[in-house]
């Protein structure tokens, strides 16, 4: 580099975000992630001991995905290489893989490619690396905040090891705000602050585990605050929530905060527990779900895990999908609430859930029978000559609607796939069942 390169490069580091500048230049500075990075655990062996094998780092924003890439590259004796895959083609990587490959023949030494955002490459350009990396010419290094096994190709996933970074703690959070209000050189230690506790507390919490976000924050904070007669800059709360932009639930109805949001609120109306049922709903609600799909969901609950306990269930979860369609949002979240919280409540059975799906194995691994003749369908001319419905009886024609006969393919006969349960109305269902039972002996 040239005199005016470096001074440009030197300016820019020093107008960058308080994150970037932040950020940990060792493993000894990294904060949080000590499942991984702890002593004694994988990557933290793997990075001293100089044997990185590719992997895929796949977590939230601002858990250190992209510092610990750095830190690898800091360490390695490795060559490094790094592609955006916001930014980058098949093009690029090719390039990278040629002079990995020149660095391999000549000097023996191996290469290793960090992609950023890697999700966001596509089919080809994810196959365009899978035979670099399957002969070992590069050692891939990925990050995502979407779930790989969504969105990375299932041969590149493969030969990769996927390490989940976690959100931060509040105590990893606590330690990032007391480096950067100390730090003189990289950080505001040139600042004389004071940050109020009810403040410091609002900050940690609405960050939600991200780094950055509690950094940034705070650094518009100190920045956007005139100090006083003394040179204090005094951060109460309210100057706190001015810095931070409207807190909204992190949520993407395309990723895995998706699926784990609704299995959560399926597990929370199945689990009877009405408070977790409406937490997750208003999470849900929040981030702009579709409220069909939120209906949807709750109608599949009332059959499958309340069923005959309570068949209220179903028809209140139908009128509430029905009421979403009539009246939209924001009101329908009042009928999504009432179905939800009836179904958390009402008595649960899986009884006919498991009956049809019994049946259904059947079916599909089991000579299929013949539907008996006293069955079949005389509504059709010439049936009867068939021999179709002769010997049927009508159940309405005798005493309590009830007679005994086969109803079952003579393959099948003695079968039961329905066992109702002691819960709720479907006591009553077997109570009557077994009534019917003791007149047919």
């Amino acid at each position: 580099m040239d005199l005016f390169t470096l001074s440009m490069e030197d300016k820019l580091k020093k107008n960058a975000p308080l994150a970037d500048r932040m950020r940990p230049e060792s493993i000894n500075e990294f904060v949080g992630q000590q499942h991984i990075l702890g002593e004694g655990k994988f990557l933290n062996r793997s990075i001293k001991a100089d044997r990185i094998a590719s992997m895929i780092f796949y977590g939230p924003p601002g858990t250190g995905k992209t510092t610990l890439a750095r830190i690898i590259a800091n360490t390695t004796k490795m060559s490094y290489e790094k592609l955006s895959a916001v930014t980058s083609g098949v093009k690029d990587i090719r390039e990278v893989i040629l002079r990995a490959e020149e660095n391999l023949k000549l000097y023996n030494k191996r290469t290793i490619l960090f992609i950023d955002e890697i999700h966001r490459f596509n089919k080809a350009q994810q196959d365009a690396l899978l035979p670099f990396v399957e002969r070992g010419i590069i050692i891939l290094i990925g990050a995502t905040t979407e779930n790989p096994y969504f969105e990375v190709n299932k041969a590149l996933l493969s030969r990769t090891m996927v390490l989940v970074l976690e959100r931060l703690s509040r105590q990893d959070l606590k330690a990032l705000l007391d480096r950067a209000l100390g730090d003189k050189n990289k950080g505001l230690g040139n600042h004389k602050v004071e940050i109020s506790q009810e403040a410091e507390d609002y900050l940690l919490t609405i960050a939600e585990g991200d780094g950055r976000t509690l950094l940034n924050s705070l650094e518009i904070g100190v920045l956007s605050t005139p100090s006083d007669e003394d040179g204090i800059i005094y951060l109460d709360l309210d100057k706190i929530k001015e810095s931070i932009q409207v807190k909204t639930a992190r949520y993407d109805k395309g990723g895995d905060e998706h699926y784990d949001t609704i299995s959560a609120f399926i597990k929370s109306m199945r689990g009877s527990d009405p408070d977790a049922t409406i937490y997750w709903l208003a999470k849900m609600i929040n981030a702009g779900e579709d409220p069909k799909f939120i209906a949807r969901r709750i109608i599949i609950a009332a059959s499958e895990d309340v069923g005959n306990a309570d068949p209220n269930a179903l028809t209140l979860a139908i009128a509430a999908f029905d009421a979403v369609n009539i009246i939209g949002m924001p009101e329908g979240r009042i009928p999504l609430a009432q179905a939800a919280t009836y179904v958390a409540g009402a008595p649960k059975s899986n009884r006919a859930y498991l009956a049809i799906d019994k049946a259904l194995e059947d079916i599909k691994i089991k000579e299929i029978g013949k539907v008996p003749l006293h069955l079949r369908s005389t509504a059709y001319a010439g049936a009867t000559k068939l021999g179709n419905g002769k010997g049927y009886k009508y159940p309405h024609d005798y005493k309590d609607g009830y007679v005994a006969q086969e109803y079952m393919p003579e393959e099948f006969r003695g079968k039961k796939y329905y066992q109702p349960s002691d819960y709720g109305y479907e006591k009553q269902i077997k109570e009557r069942l077994s009534q019917l039972i003791d007149k047919q002996e």
